[in-house]
């Protein structure tokens, strides 16, 4: 299974470290922002602003990683993605935002990546998410599938996952986006 590479486009993330809660305003920021920035999304978010508050509880458990142009602890946050434990004890892909003048960059392939690392590494075979309809197209690409229409509090969501072999995570990864 493999990702296709993002071509013709400069990979601006220098790394990924976990966030840390002097970045809690930065991420929420960027929570409500890219929230927004999906026309499709934006007025049923509006109607429920309380969907628009990123409380950061992934950011005090060290499970929310942010992807960061230039120097590690100076350099501006692009996106951000957490990983928690699914309700079946698998892990899932909480959530996953990128500034939007940071979008179809490759910022969120190389948060994906980051999680898909760390799931191998811990043993686990499969990343789990729902995915919101306008999310989809991004989440098919970089390899997850399903087909199960779940609800949420927002509407219809898509459970989607993406296999990975633990032993083979690191290579198979980097082979996806090079």
């Amino acid at each position: 299974m493999g990702v296709p590479p993002l071509s013709g486009v400069e990979d601006p993330v220098s790394t990924i470290r976990t966030a840390v809660p002097a970045d809690l305003l930065e991420l929420q920021r960027i929570y409500r922002s890219a929230s927004l920035s999906n026309p499709g999304d934006a007025p049923l978010l509006l109607a429920r602003p309380e969907f628009l508050h990123f409380a950061g509880e992934g950011v005090v458990q060290g499970r929310t990683r942010v992807a960061v142009a230039g120097v590690e602890d100076r350099g501006a946050i692009l996106g951000f993605a957490t990983v928690t434990v699914g309700h079946d004890g698998e892990p899932e892909l909480e959530d996953a935002f990128v500034d939007p003048q940071w979008q179809r960059r490759g910022v969120a392939r190389r948060l994906i990546e980051d999680a898909v690392q760390a799931v191998g590494k811990s043993g686990h075979q499969r990343l789990w998410v729902t995915a919101n309809p306008h999310a989809v197209a991004f989440y098919t690409a970089v390899g997850f599938v399903g087909s199960e229409q779940v609800a949420t509090e927002l509407g219809p969501g898509l459970r989607l996952h993406l296999d990975i072999k633990p032993a083979q995570a690191r290579r198979k990864v980097s082979e996806r986006w090079h």
